[in-house]
């Protein structure tokens, strides 16, 4: 569980990587009193309602413990959990960028780790579910979830209930394995979210990352991944739903994420989608990728889309490649927003389908091919349902301001 700091060095030396300037992935410090308090006039922050976070951003007390884990897990996968003066110290390579998460690292009051053993294929997915059970008091959560070399697995974390939270999850891909992570926030109206997910990919080895955010009053991931070696792989899927006109105001959901490629012949892929409906509804998708001179034959690419299903939302999406190296084999990305396609739904409708179903029909369109990509079946299924629970709120209803 421990890595000194000599032998990071030593990998950060093999592979050359040098400090880049940026402000979109600022110099890391494990020491809080390095990470100022926002006041959202910085790039990092100036999307995010920071008066609606009930000061997780600042320094709210984080000592709560409304927030657990119930884990069910195939033979051969451990879980432990440590007391809150036990810091993990993964060897993930996560460095805190800001205030939330070096006081996560520092004073989470419970800590998991789960590690799947060398050379071991489960043959069915870990359910991790984080249950909530009240916002009044705020939880912070830390998290080290290991893949050991050649071992192949399926995590799924289900975020559920009322809570309040701030957590941290490292992830390590050991050489040659094969991990996805699925990342479900289905929480109540009323639940603040603040996530970092920090993933280390190895020499060779595959990393699939899947965040889905439905649920939640203001839900912000920040999602970063690294190399360890040359050859590695990493696909970060995403989908969301947010929603107005909630009794907490508008659904604010914001995905932030960084991928830094620290190696050559390395791989990325990120493809995000959302949908927003009703008065207030507030998306944010914030796209980077880092090409270090080092990372020489790598490919990279990173697409979001957003369908603004009704009047008074916003969507925001800010996709960014800092390139310093030409020897790659591609990188590019595309960003759209937009309302219903009218030749779709003309399509539709000039062949008897009621503008109901149309407009349900599209939607689907719109996320299905990207649940497909998650490959697991019970996952799919339950997003499907998600998806159409989503659209009955308003847009099958209706709604007033819904895009003709």
């Amino acid at each position: 569980m421990t890595v000194t700091d000599a032998a990071r060095e030593s990998v950060e030396s093999a592979l050359e990587v040098t400090k880049v300037d940026s402000h979109l992935h600022p110099e890391g410090s494990f020491d809080v009193a390095d990470h100022p308090v926002p006041t959202g006039r910085e790039e990092v922050w100036r999307f995010t309602p920071l008066k609606r976070l009930r000061d997780l951003h600042a320094d709210a007390d984080l000592s709560g413990t409304h927030v657990g884990a119930e884990a069910d897990a195939p033979d051969g996968v451990r879980i432990e959990s440590f007391e809150a003066d036990s810091p993990l110290r993964g060897s993930s390579g996560f460095v805190p960028v800001d205030r939330v998460s070096a006081r996560v690292w520092h004073e989470a009051a419970r800590r998991y780790a789960v590690t799947v053993p060398r050379e071991t294929e489960l043959d069915a997915p870990v359910f991790i579910d984080m249950r909530g059970t009240g916002i009044d008091e705020a939880s912070a959560t830390h998290l080290v979830l290991t893949a050991e070399p050649h071992s192949k697995a399926t995590v799924v974390f289900r975020f559920i209930g009322s809570a309040t939270l701030a957590d941290l999850t490292e992830i390590v891909v050991g050489d040659g394995a094969q991990l996805t992570v699925v990342s479900i926030d289905d929480w109540e109206d009323d639940a603040v979210h603040l996530g970092h997910r920090h993933a280390q990919v190895g020499r060779d080895a595959t990393f699939k990352h899947v965040d889905v955010s439905f649920g939640g009053n203001v839900v912000r991931h920040d999602t970063t991944a690294e190399y360890a070696g040359p050859g590695g792989s990493v696909e970060m899927l995403g989908m969301y739903f947010a929603d107005g006109d909630t009794d907490h105001g508008g659904q604010h959901i914001e995905h932030r994420l960084f991928v830094d490629h620290t190696a050559p012949n390395t791989r990325s892929n990120v493809i995000y989608k959302g949908a927003l409906q009703g008065e207030g509804a507030h998306t944010v998708w914030i796209g980077n990728v880092l090409i270090r001179k080092v990372a020489e034959g790598i490919e990279t690419y990173e697409e979001n889309r957003n369908l603004v299903l009704t009047d008074g939302c916003q969507a925001d999406s800010v996709p960014n490649l800092e390139i310093e190296t030409g020897e790659i084999e591609g990188a590019g990305h595309a960003s759209a927003t937009g309302r219903f396609d009218d030749e779709q739904l003309f399509y539709l409708r000039s062949r008897g389908v009621e503008e109901a179903e149309a407009r349900r029909l599209v939607v689907h369109g719109f996320f299905n091919d990207l649940i497909r990509k998650i490959d697991v079946p019970a996952i799919e299924e339950k997003l499907t349902e998600t998806v159409e629970a989503e659209l009955a709120k308003n847009v099958l209803k209706g709604f007033p301001g819904s895009v003709a």
